[in-house]
């Protein structure tokens, strides 16, 4: 039996500076993670929006017959400006509804509509939604009274998720300033993304990865929240039309609910009851109907032609990676988890195609030669 060489004084130091080396860079990795953590998401979000935007910017670039950089700076400004506008609007308007409902309050003058002889035909809640409703306006205490109770969980929440929603533009901005700087540098930001790609995976599949990378971005930037900005546009035309108290709001909702992949319909659907109850059946709200209730199941008939195209992947794995990534992490896990399991279902494939080929089956014996 052999034994190996014992070990010498020279191997055994080497080992140490290994061990201390590597005990120096898991401990700069972890202080570095510290200290950027806060900044983490920021930059997730800019790197999302620079993949996103950076095909426009070139075309932009390309049409007005400027520089990457001057373009970058345009396009900036204009999705900005693209914000803000509706932003101002909204809180404007919310700013109204608040005074004018203080107000109301105040002096007590608040009223609800009685709702009309049709709503008593509506099928299985007719009747019991009529004599609650008309109880409600005849008497706006009982109504307050039975309601108030389940409101204070809720404004609590309300108040939470709207100070969420006030952080999340403020990140959002200062993530899109961010972008446009990579955007600035697209080639050069290009090449150290296919760069650290190379190193992470291999010189020859690190290009590719980082490809599929970008693909699966602009692949769920179109697929998700491109369809979900046409339901929006859709659904608020109707909305504006009809004359819908709060259509900026509803419409605002739409797109929230066409990004969370939640049904467009708890929208809609009570919103045309509401039309139908307050204006009766007639053509306008018959087309408006119609019209509402097809822009909330749009998403149905865009989304396969939207998600995953110009990706290797198939649709149901970029679909099944954006809702398991939005459960998991949240509205920047809807990009992360098409990304992360676009790259391992990739692996994946490349891992069963390398198996080893089993050897042909061995035929009959042959038979005994004769002496």
């Amino acid at each position: 039996m052999t034994t190996g060489k014992p070990m010498t004084p020279l191997n055994a130091k080497e080992l140490l500076d290994v061990l201390i080396r590597a005990g120096l860079i898991a401990a700069l990795t972890l202080f570095c993670y510290q200290i950027f953590q806060p900044f983490l998401g920021v930059m997730l979000w800019a790197v999302i929006l620079a993949v996103t935007l950076n095909p426009l910017n070139s075309r932009m670039a390309n049409a007005i017959g400027i520089s990457p950089g001057k373009s970058a700076l345009l396009l900036v400004l204009l999705i900005l400006l693209c914000l803000m506008v509706p932003l101002s609007f909204l809180g404007e308007s919310l700013a109204v509804s608040v005074q004018g409902a203080l107000q109301s309050a105040n002096e007590w003058n608040l009223s609800l509509p009685p709702p009309t002889e049709a709503v008593q035909g509506w099928p299985l809640i007719g009747k019991p939604l009529f004599q609650i409703w008309s109880h409600a306006s005849s008497d706006l205490t009982w109504a307050m009274q039975q309601v108030v109770p389940h409101l204070k969980g809720f404004s609590t929440m309300l108040l939470l998720k709207l100070a969420g929603v006030g952080t999340g533009i403020l990140i959002f901005v200062l993530a899109l300033i961010i972008a446009g700087l990579f955007i600035a540098h697209g080639d050069s930001s290009a090449r150290k993304g296919i760069a650290i790609s190379k190193r992470i995976f291999n010189p020859e599949r690190g290009e590719e990865m980082a490809t599929l990378c970008a693909a699966t971005i602009r692949a769920v930037a179109q697929g998700v929240v491109g369809i979900a900005f046409i339901q929006m546009l859709l659904v608020g035309i109707g909305l504006v039309v009809m004359g819908v108290p709060g259509a900026g709001l509803l419409a605002l909702l739409v797109l929230l609910l066409g990004i969370m992949q939640l049904p467009v319909l708890l929208i809609t659907a009570p919103v045309v009851i509401y039309v139908i109850s307050q204006q009766g059946v007639s053509t306008p709200t018959v087309i408006f109907s119609i019209w509402t209730i097809a822009a909330g199941l749009s998403d149905n008939v865009l989304k396969p032609l939207l998600l995953g195209r110009g990706v290797s992947v198939p649709m149901p794995v970029i679909l099944i990676g954006a809702l398991g990534g939005m459960i998991s992490y949240g509205f920047i896990g809807l990009f992360i988890g098409p990304v992360v399991l676009a790259i391992g279902y990739e692996l994946f494939n490349t891992w069963v195609g390398q198996a080893p080929e089993l050897p042909d089956a061995v035929g009959p014996a042959a038979d005994p030669v004769d002496d």
